[in-house]
């Protein structure tokens, strides 16, 4: 069974997941994803599940990694991150990403009803440990300015202030290269099969096989492409 094939028999399982209409224009996500504020991300501690976590909700800024790697200094009992956003800066994102590798043990979780899209995904795969709830969604697609125009067109839409800043972050990592891409993946132990058949894939097929641009992997998709490693007994 192909790929292509398979996506046709997701989307009701997918519906049953996140317990919302799904978007015809991209079968595979529901049709109005959770990614949380329209602003810069904010960083909150939080008590959840008897654990000290992180909540990071809202759009990747180039000052992000400053600020992460900030909040998780001042406190040592964050455990876990959990994160919603519908992307951003890319190359801040793969800088945030690389800040939370810093941090031996960190577990990035996207929770159920949570969406992480975009420039967000370079973000959870910076966990050592990464987790995608039933429910969560780890949205794809191509990294380029075209492609993150719909974030940049929402934000205008819900009025952020930061609009300007985000354009212009953008516009900055419009070039990135997927070289760049690659070589982010193989350091957080990502399948590069993520890039060639998904992200890449994405862009290639939209209008064409495939209606949209955005992709929302299943459970057993994420385990495949190592996005959420099994875990082990020590």
């Amino acid at each position: 069974m192909t790929r292509l094939t398979k996506i046709g028999l997701l989307p009701a399982a997918l519906l049953l997941l996140v317990g919302a209409k799904l978007d015809p224009e991209n079968p595979t996500c529901p049709m109005e994803p959770n990614w949380g504020p329209d602003s810069a991300m904010i960083l909150a501690s939080a008590d959840r599940d008897g654990k000290r976590v992180l909540l990071a909700e809202g759009i990747i800024d180039a000052g992000l990694p400053e600020r992460l790697r900030k909040a998780i200094d001042e406190d040592e009992m964050i455990e876990e991150i959990w994160i919603r956003s519908r992307g951003g800066d890319a190359r801040a994102g793969n800088a945030a990403g690389k800040v939370i590798r810093s941090f031996p043990g960190m577990l990035t979780r996207i929770p159920s009803g949570w969406v992480c899209f975009s420039a967000c995904n370079f973000v959870f795969m910076g966990g050592d440990r990464r987790k995608v709830d039933d429910g969560g969604v780890f949205m794809v697609h191509m990294f380029t300015h075209t492609d993150q125009r719909d974030v940049i067109d929402m934000a205008v839409d819900g009025g952020t202030k930061d609009t300007v800043q985000l354009i212009g972050d953008i516009e900055q990592s419009s070039a990135l290269l997927a070289s760049e891409d690659n070589d982010f993946l193989i350091r957080m132990g990502i399948s590069r099969k993520l890039l060639t058949e998904i992200m890449y894939q994405q862009s290639a097929t939209s209008g064409e096989k495939l209606k949209g641009s955005r992709y929302c992997l299943s459970q057993k998709e994420a385990v495949e492409y190592n996005v959420m490693p099994i875990e082990r007994p020590a």
